[in-house]
């Protein structure tokens, strides 16, 4: 059976853009637009998640740009000034700096990834 062509969603029912992830021909690998009180994350054309967390949806973004080029992949991560601000907003109010909440964040997955099923 043939495959049928993906249809487009219109853009205003995409969201609000707020990050990109591209490789160095331009394609998009993954992306955070903000959508109903959540912020979206995208990663390899399908829904990765949501979350009321920018900090969280921004870290794992970034990490995963962090990934993509300790494999040697050149990418482009670009967010916007909102998503900037309202992560970093987020890790003081935890009492941490962005860079540390991503630290932790990532440790946290790291246990999560090692601990048995």
């Amino acid at each position: 059976m043939p495959k049928r062509p993906a249809k487009s969603i219109p853009a205003n029912k995409l969201g609000e853009p707020h990050a990109q992830l591209r490789d160095k021909d331009g394609k998009l690998l993954g992306g955070i637009v903000f959508k109903d009180n959540e912020w979206v994350l995208g990663l390899d054309g399908r829904i990765a998640g949501t979350s009321h967390s920018a900090a969280h949806v921004l870290a794992i973004l970034k990490r995963a740009a962090a990934l993509l080029r300790s494999e040697g992949r050149e990418v482009d991560l670009v967010f916007s000034a909102t998503l900037r601000a309202a992560a970093h907003q987020e890790a003081a109010d935890q009492g941490l700096g962005f860079e540390a909440f991503q630290d932790r964040l990532a440790a946290e997955m790291q246990a999560r990834d090692k601990a048995p099923d």
